[in-house]
């Protein structure tokens, strides 16, 4: 029983103050009243508090070292209690019945935990037919914690005509979910094509300009501040300028950060420069609250304090300051205070990666045969562009005096590889051996051959993670075993943090010249992206969609 609580109510767009009824999970009353029977029930007066609904992260990418619940339980204790989960990564290493069942225990912890279905792999692989099949999709969409298709990055494969992703759109629709666009620097013409054949939001907009294109074209337009795209201050500032005043059409989300980028909070972060910007309080809430819920036709369970909602509160000392001092997850106390009061319990992942195998072949000499005349160029955290070869491929160690390492993509069933020259990642890297992709297969970088090897050996010994050898430096060996999926470690998300704070030090030593080199190996496959990728296929450019050299066959 929460009594005298000043809460943000969402019909009246106002602040209430009322007496809040709690019954096991849900929210059962909110009015004057206090109940006649009273035995058991624990009380908490909220008196010069604010309540308002926990937040929601609608577009999370889980799987950024980080799983799912190690993200979840973190964000808990910062007052986002719901998360809309990117399926990608179970999408590729399990099978459909396992992945469902995987998604329905997850929910079965103290957050909320839903689904966004991919329509695509968001890269060119050799099992786009198995993968996405009508029976899959079917299950996927409908099944109750699934609550969008997309992100739909393949957008532009259904502009030309592709019938099988439009077929999967419609199913998306016939089921009455929205689907989420993937669509950066899209145009007026583009965002109208893709209305009319049924995308309904967009979190690529990365100015003023680019927001209002979208509300125009009636899309529910997400403000983005992530790791790789922190311009949140920025939009605010030029939605104003642009004199916008109605944010009713505005989500926020974080974007899948990588982990570092989470030592600041998680929607309350994003809250907290909202309000900075001048933002009004429950404007500001409602975006991480009833903005969200409304837009996925779940705000029957979610995102307002009204009877039958799922109990999920955050109680808050000042309007300005969105970390909660109390959190309720589930009708249940998880902060009180502004201390931890209840941990969740942690996650039983052996049902789901017991069966996943490690890595069933062994490197031979031939994978490390470069021969190829044409490269890939990393430009900034995640564009990589084609480029002419001039250094000699052919010895076992490469100059440090240039930015050019080798560079090698085997299959994880060790059918096929890709060995070329990788310009622009690093100046002195021994050698780096990976399962950190997409689709979990092996990533090689370096100078040295030698260390390239002893690399990979202790990656397949562990069966996946990030390795880097050096063969002088102790201090730039590292070590990141990665047990889920070969993507995701078994550690809290503040163990996360610091294995991805070591990782990011030692590639900075070694000459890595951006900000984010784990998204720079993630993003090597990702054909979403400009100009050139690394796929199953080849090396594929994205602009003409054609391959420029295929993959070899081991």
């Amino acid at each position: 029983m929460i009594t005298n609580a000043t809460y943000l109510n969402s019909g009246r767009k106002q602040w209430t103050k009322a007496n809040i009824w709690i019954y096991n999970d849900r929210i059962v009353y909110v009015g004057e009243s206090l109940p006649t029977e009273t035995t058991g029930t624990k009380w908490y007066d909220a008196k010069d508090q604010y309540v308002v609904p926990g937040y929601i992260e609608h577009h999370a990418h889980p799987f950024m070292l980080y799983h799912p619940r190690a993200f979840s339980d973190y964000a808990l204790k910062r007052g986002t209690s719901t998360i809309f989960n990117d399926n990608l990564i179970f999408l590729m290493h399990l099978k459909k019945k396992k992945a469902l069942s995987l998604i329905e225990d997850l929910n079965k912890g103290p957050s909320s935990m839903y689904w966004a279905s991919r329509l695509d792999a968001q890269t060119e692989t050799k099992e786009e037919n198995r993968l996405f099949t009508p029976q899959s999709i079917n299950d996927w969409i409908n099944h109750p914690l699934v609550v969008q298709g997309g992100e739909l990055s393949g957008w532009p494969k259904v502009i030309a005509g592709d019938d099988s992703m439009l077929h999967w759109m419609e199913k998306v629709q016939k089921a009455n979910k929205p689907i989420e666009g993937h669509l950066p620097g899209a145009s007026e013409k583009t965002l109208a094509q893709l209305a009319l054949i049924g995308v309904t939001s967009d979190h690529e907009a990365i100015t003023g300009e680019e927001i209002v294109r979208r509300l125009d074209a009636g899309y529910t337009t997400t403000l983005r501040h992530s790791s790789l795209r922190p311009d949140l201050p920025y939009l605010i500032k030029e939605l104003k300028e642009a004199g916008i005043e109605d944010y009713s059409r505005f989500l926020l989300t974080t974007d899948g950060g990588n982990p570092g980028f989470y030592e600041q909070g998680v929607m309350d972060m994003l809250l907290k420069i909202v309000l900075d910007e001048g933002v009004d309080p429950l404007t500001a809430y409602e975006m991480v609250s009833y903005n969200v819920a409304r837009h996925y036709g779940i705000d029957d369970i979610h995102g307002m304090i009204a009877p039958g909602r799922v109990a999920h509160l955050n109680f808050l000392d000042d309007l300005q300051e969105p970390t909660p001092s109390g959190v309720i997850a589930k009708g249940e106390w998880i902060v009180q205070d502004k201390n931890v009061v209840n941990e969740p319990e942690p996650f039983n992942w052996e049902p789901y990666v017991s069966e996943v195998k490690g890595i069933p072949w062994d490197l031979q000499e031939e994978d490390l045969h470069f021969s190829m005349p044409m490269g890939i160029h990393l430009v900034n955290n995640v564009l990589l562009k084609p480029y002419r070869i001039d250094i000699d491929g052919t010895t076992d160690t490469l100059s440090n005096e240039h930015d050019e390492c080798y560079f090698v993509m085997i299959d994880k069933n060790g059918h096929w590889r890709m060995s070329t020259i990788l310009k622009g990642f690093a100046t002195d890297l021994d050698g780096l051996a990976t399962t950190f992709s997409i689709t979990g297969d092996i990533i090689m970088i370096g100078k040295k051959k030698a260390a390239m090897k002893e690399a990979f050996a202790k990656l397949k010994a562990k069966g996946g993670g990030i390795f880097i050898e050096d063969d002088e430096r102790e201090d730039r060996r590292l070590e990141v075993p990665l047990p889920y999926f070969g993507m995701m470690s078994d550690q809290s998300m503040e163990g996360v943090m610091e294995q991805h704070a070591t990782f990011v030090n030692v590639l900075k030593d070694c000459g890595y010249p951006y900000e984010d080199p784990l998204y720079s190996i993630f993003f090597f496959t990702s054909t979403h992206l400009p100009y050139v990728r690394i796929t199953a296929q080849g090396i594929y450019d994205v602009h003409k969609k054609s391959m420029l050299f295929p993959t070899i066959m081991r």
